[in-house]
């Protein structure tokens, strides 16, 4: 056999492979879109005349209300610490994008506990000013006390983007503009933001994605979403067609965002058509503002990090003794383990993919490893949902063959279908830093190797896979942490009795012991800070 049938039977080998983890991987989106032509459930009649209005109401406001805050917070600090020379300035480049750390729900939680009566802000009012206030000092637990939490823990995906964008400006722009006699304010309004449009889009865009698979937060403040109406459904009615329904429209959503994102970057290009352009550098300012500069970055990453993490420290301090003991490190272990495996799966079907693309003659495929990789726009709700119906069916009729009438859970509440939705919803997670790495070797080595009489799966085992190590490390570390704080589809799809980290946090903080969940919560922090801390040396050196 000559080289090129050689190649090209391996070619549709890989090829083969990588559009069966396709139609797996799409299964949760088949199960939605066939379901919402079966007929509605029982409960479908109540639900959409009595609370379908509220969850499209709530919904809206707060998707709005965190693409706002996150825009106005986001835009603000990525200009201050890209275009100004203040003190702290190289400090807040990273600080400000460790509340990506904080889980939403997790942050809920604190400051809950911390405004509440029995809190430390009302107890130093009263046992040391003497001061008395009677109920909540401020109550959160509601629409906008939940658009607050959600900012807070969002805004560095407007953030780091709009700063990477901001750096890549040239200084020959603004020079021309302040030529033109246009003020620091009217270039940032005119020039720089229009160039950074498609990354701040981008960044909300994000932002938005979390909101609509958010549930800690709005179930504990009792917002009405769908992600809530969905659990709703599921659990409390039972109706798994009104859970489809609701998630069908939930995945309207998204779509609609992915569609009004793709839209307003079209084909135009933001960018600089000189390629000899002058780097920015930072303006030189007065004392004032750069007291107002820094103090305004300081409060900021006060309230959205340093504050709620000393708060569940101190907790951590008083609850540890009963709270750590053997089951705790038996729950350290399960969650650790869980999202290692899930990591390593994702990373083995990327390879997949990525090889497949990269070996295939096929146009086609390029399109089938983006729609591999759609997960991550999808709530985890609904790819619970969409796994779970095809799992129970499955369940039903093979215990139907071989034990009529005693039905039995095979795959569905089992750690398979679990791992199967967290590899589907964090596919893109680990497919990213490993394309980057691939596309940085490049293709010659691959065609010498094959020159040489090499075959396709040795040449990646032998060649490439040795030299994009970091990538594989770092896409098993980035779907590790996002595993690990992963809380409804969790919900949904984990065994009985089954607890994850994320999941123990959320069950104790809804049982009213905030101070004793803090322990698993201080874990999820810590471990989701160690890919921010990559994530920015990774902007420094962009920068540099």
């Amino acid at each position: 056999m000559d080289i090129t049938k050689q190649n090209y039977y391996w070619w549709n080998k890989w090829s083969g492979a990588a559009v069966i983890i396709l139609i797996v991987i799409a299964v949760p989106v088949f199960t939605i879109f066939f379901k919402i032509f079966e007929p509605p459930g029982n409960s479908w009649k109540h639900l959409s005349e009595n609370l379908l209005a509220g969850y499209f109401l709530d919904t809206i406001l707060l998707l709005f209300g965190v693409a706002f805050f996150t825009f106005l917070i986001g835009v603000t600090t990525a200009w201050l610490v890209s275009n100004y020379d203040f003190p702290g300035r190289r400090y807040f480049e990273w600080l400000l994008i460790l509340p990506l750390g904080f889980p939403g729900y997790i942050m809920a939680y604190t400051y809950t506990g911390m405004l509440d009566y029995a809190g430390p802000i009302q107890s130093f009012l009263r046992n040391t000013l003497d001061i008395q206030v009677t109920g909540s000092l401020l109550d959160i637990m509601n629409l906008p006390g939940a658009i607050f939490i959600l900012s807070i823990t969002l805004f560095p995906y407007v953030f780091v983007i709009s700063r990477s964008s901001f750096l890549q400006q040239s200084k020959t722009l603004q020079e021309a503009s302040a030529l033109l006699g246009s003020s620091r304010w009217r270039t940032f309004q005119k020039v720089a933001l229009p160039l950074a449009r498609p990354a701040i889009v981008g960044g909300i865009a994000l932002a938005s994605m979390e909101v609509l698979n958010d549930y800690g937060t709005v179930k504990y403040f009792g917002v009405n979403t769908f992600t809530t109406g969905i659990f709703r459904a599921w659990f409390s009615m039972g109706d798994a067609t009104t859970a489809i329904y609701l998630s069908a429209i939930l995945m309207l959503f998204v779509f609609t965002i992915l569609y009004l994102e793709s839209l307003q970057r079209g084909n135009r290009q933001f960018g600089n058509a000189n390629s000899l352009t002058k780097p920015l550098e930072r303006v030189h300012i007065n004392w004032q503002k750069k007291a107002v500069f820094t103090t305004f970055c300081t409060v900021l990453f006060l309230i959205s990090f340093l504050i709620p993490l000393i708060q569940i420290i101190y907790w951590v301090i008083l609850t540890y003794e009963k709270v750590i003991n053997y089951d705790f490190f038996l729950l350290i272990f399960r969650s650790f383990s869980l999202a290692a495996g899930t990591g390593v799966g994702v990373v083995i079907l990327s390879i997949v993919l990525l090889y497949a693309l990269r070996l295939s003659p096929f146009k086609w495929m390029k399109n089938v490893t983006k729609i591999a990789t759609l997960g991550y726009a999808i709530p985890g709700a609904v790819i619970a949902v969409g796994i779970m119906v095809p799992l129970l069916g499955f369940d039903k009729w093979v215990t139907g063959i071989i034990s009529p009438g005693n039905i039995r859970l095979l795959l569905s509440r089992t750690l398979f279908g679990l791992v199967f939705a967290y590899i589907v919803r964090f596919m893109a997670v680990g497919y990213n830093p490993i394309d980057s790495g691939f596309q940085k070797i490049g293709i010659h080595i691959n065609e010498a190797s094959r020159l040489l009489g090499k075959g396709s799966t040795k040449t990646l085992w032998k060649i490439d896979l040795p030299l994009i190590k970091p990538s594989l490390f770092s896409g098993i570390l980035l779907v590790f942490v996002d595993v690990l704080k992963e809380l409804p589809l969790t919900l949904i799809l984990r065994p009985f009795n089954y607890h994850t980290l994320a999941t123990k946090a959320f069950d104790m903080a809804t049982n009213e012991m905030i101070a004793e969940s803090a322990n698993a919560a201080l874990i999820i922090i810590l471990t989701g800070i160690i890919p921010i801390i990559f994530l920015n040396r990774m902007i420094r050196r962009k920068e540099a």
